[in-house]
């Protein structure tokens, strides 16, 4: 799975395996995936409403697999989501998001992606990963049954884990090696595998950047022993040796490709919202609030994560809850362990109401408050966390934060538009090309990862240029 985002965040997040199980497509093969079920749907996300795109990953898809050998039991779908990632589900679905299609510089990457994931479901990855996770809780029960110590239980499920993570870079590992197969099989370039794994090696070392996670002068591929997922170096090394030659060849055609791209949505969908810097504006929910300067915006499926500089933690979600009676009176009846010092206050015109954490509850916190907000018929939640010698300003500055929610106006909300990709004719120079990017930071970065070259000199040399435009 090339899920990119390595940061600190996901010891706060659920990381999803590589493959999920799932029920097998109902509709018969004609060509053609069917509508994504809802059930799938439900869990997966929806599909990006472009049928031009749709058509692209299912003809890629089908090739590689009739050329592979591997029959008709793959379904192939572009998914409505911004960052760069591909999965499978067990039953033989295929998903890429278009975020990695933007990442992407011809059909013969697009294959390896997908190569990687039917690896994943011809070796069976998820039941034999699911089959050694209960393999470790038995282990772990019975020590701590046998030895009447919980501890001990525990140290035998740690060590379990340890080994199931390292199992998991194995089977990544192989599914690379699978993909490259299929690759070669059905006449796509060697080497694509290769070209793919350095594109979302650069992707990540600039979200890294971004997030203040990592210091440009160490190397992009540092990684804990503990990650489920081999570092880009390793995998690199990892696959078979004629790749490193760079064969051309295969059906890739990078200008035919990337014209299929042009205009394709890089934001998160309308219905989730967008976060421009700091700021997050929904044009369906017509509401808006802004964090402060310093914080770098999550848009999740959820909710919003907001990142401090000095790691202080902001979420915000919304909800249809209906809550009778005032929001104070709820939040010391409801919520538990209940909060101190609540405040009824009006936030953007609506009724809402403060709490900080309850005294001796969850003692390692720092600074903690709740914000709850009327919105419509249901809620909005603001949890917000602050540690360090700095948190008693750092808490108040957050609570501000919450207090700049407010309701849009239609015209507000009928103006926010999604940014879009664009495929520009190599000619104007790079600064000129990055300074038209509308991100507040690391512009030439940003646009150089977007293209998959290093320096602006080689990015001078191309005849097509990716930017995004709002």
């Amino acid at each position: 799975m090339f899920i990119r985002r390595t940061l600190a965040l996901l010891a706060l997040l659920t990381v999803a395996a590589c493959t999920m199980g799932a029920p097998p497509p109902q509709t018969a093969s004609t060509g053609h995936s069917p509508p994504l079920p809802r059930e799938i749907e439900r869990d997966v996300g929806g599909a990006y409403p472009s049928p031009a795109l749709q058509s692209l990953v299912e003809r890629v898809g089908q090739k590689l697999a009739t050329g592979s050998g591997l029959g008709d039991r793959f379904r192939f779908y572009v998914l409505d989501q911004p960052l760069a990632n591909a999965h499978a589900l067990s039953s033989g679905y295929i998903f890429v998001t278009r975020g990695l299609l933007a990442l992407l510089d011809d059909e013969d990457e697009l294959a390896a992606a997908m190569g990687h994931e039917m690896g994943h479901v011809m070796q069976r990855h998820a039941a034999q990963r699911e089959q050694a996770r209960r393999k470790v809780i038995d282990a772990a029960v019975d020590a701590a049954l046998v030895s009447g110590s919980v501890t001990v239980g525990r140290s035998v499920a740690r060590s379990g884990l340890l080994a199931l993570r390292r199992y998991s870079r194995e089977q990544e590992l192989e599914a690379d090696r699978l993909g490259v197969s299929y690759l070669v099989r059905a006449g796509y370039r060697s080497d694509a595998m290769t070209t793919l794994i350095e594109k979302l090696q650069r992707q990540s070392a600039l979200e890294e950047r971004i997030w203040g996670q990592q210091d440009p002068s160490d190397p992009a591929d540092q990684r804990s022993a503990l990650s489920t997922h081999p570092g880009p170096e390793e995998r690199l090394a990892a696959l078979p040796r004629a790749v490193s030659a760079r064969r051309p060849g295969g059906a890739g055609d990078r200008a035919g490709y990337l014209e299929q791209l042009d205009g394709m949505s890089v934001d998160d969908a309308p219905q989730e919202g967008f976060v421009r810097g700091p700021a997050f504006r929904h044009p369906i929910l017509r509401l808006a609030f802004d964090a402060p300067p310093d914080f770098r915006l999550l848009n999740d499926r959820d909710g919003i994560l907001g990142v401090g500089r000095d790691r202080s933690l902001l979420y915000f979600s919304c909800g249809a809850d209906r809550i009778e009676g005032p929001l104070a009176t709820w939040m010391r009846d409801q919520m538990k362990p209940t909060p101190t010092d609540i405040q009824a206050v009006t936030i953007g015109g609506a009724e809402a109401a403060i709490g900080a954490r309850a005294r001796g509850a969850d003692a390692g916190l720092g600074q903690v408050r709740y914000v709850v907000v009327r919105h419509g018929d249901g809620v909005c939640y603001f949890n917000l966390l602050a540690d360090g010698p700095d948190r008693d300003r750092r808490i108040e500055l957050l609570v501000s934060s919450a207090r700049t929610l407010r309701p849009l106006s239609e015209s507000e909300a009928a103006a926010l538009r999604p940014y879009r990709l664009r495929i520009v004719s190599g000619g104007p120079a790079p600064a000129q090309l990055a300074a038209r990017l509308p991100y507040p930071e690391l512009k030439m970065e940003r646009l150089l990862t977007l293209n998959g070259v290093a320096s602006p000199a080689e990015l001078a040399r191309l005849p097509q240029v990716k930017i995004v435009e709002p």
